[in-house]
């Protein structure tokens, strides 16, 4: 890798993080000695890159740095593609136009080689049969993540038993013939996980969660992982 090359992903690699890294951990990725790491970390900041360092706690990227879109390699372009198609065919609404946006966005910050390469990728999901009367509940059930609000639903086991349940949901699982909200139940006071095709009905609530929402995931997967759906 060139040292252009190795400066990009340099701040790239701090844009994805949300805490301190240190030099060691950032030489390791860019296959560097940390002398030579922090000689790139002097150059960034020479060219007036936000980064703030101290000794024992490492690098960190101040908020509101904007870097210029970076030359994607053919594998993440491709990954891209598939990605955003496969939302763009769910029947989710908001979430599938803006997976079509964010493609052509994509599309027009790229060179003519790059927007050929994503008209031509070659990749397509196969979708199964969704359900188009569940957009509406899947838009709720983000906003209700999204706001970290409780969310009230009509839900009816796999006997077909009515009950209604107020939950805090902490993801949405998109499987190829279902989605899953995982959450913690109020009712049973643990984890759960509700099939969207079994909610009657929902609401957002005016209670908050008790719990960040990234806690609650952790928890989750500490707990739980990803089982099907109850």
């Amino acid at each position: 890798m060139t040292k252009a090359g190795r400066l990009f992903a340099i701040i790239d690699s701090l844009r994805r993080r949300r805490r301190p890294v240190t030099a060691e951990a950032l030489a390791g990725e860019q296959g560097v000695s940390v002398r030579t790491l922090y000689r790139d970390i002097q150059a960034l900041v020479a060219l007036g890159a936000p980064i703030e360092g101290e000794a024992g706690v490492g690098y960190v990227l101040r908020p509101g740095f904007f870097l210029p879109p970076l030359m994607f390699t053919v594998d993440e372009l491709e990954a891209l593609v598939l990605g955003a198609r496969w939302v763009a065919g769910r029947q989710d609404g908001a979430l599938s136009r803006a997976a079509g946006l964010a493609l052509a966005k994509i599309a027009a910050a790229s060179p003519d080689a790059l927007r050929q390469r994503i008209d031509e990728a070659g990749l397509w999901p196969v979708h199964s049969r969704w359900r188009e009367s569940d957009a509406p509940l899947l838009a709720t059930v983000r906003a209700a993540m999204r706001a970290e609000k409780v969310l009230h639903i009509d839900y009816a086991d796999e006997k077909g038993a009515a009950t209604e349940r107020a939950i805090w949901p902490a993801a949405l699982a998109y499987f190829e013939d279902k989605q899953i909200i995982a959450a913690w139940c109020l009712l049973r006071q643990d984890f759960r996980s509700f099939r969207i095709d079994r909610i009657g009905a929902a609401r957002i609530g005016e209670a908050g969660f008790g719990r960040r929402r990234a806690v609650l995931m952790a928890d989750w997967w500490r707990q739980t992982g990803w089982d099907d759906a109850s």
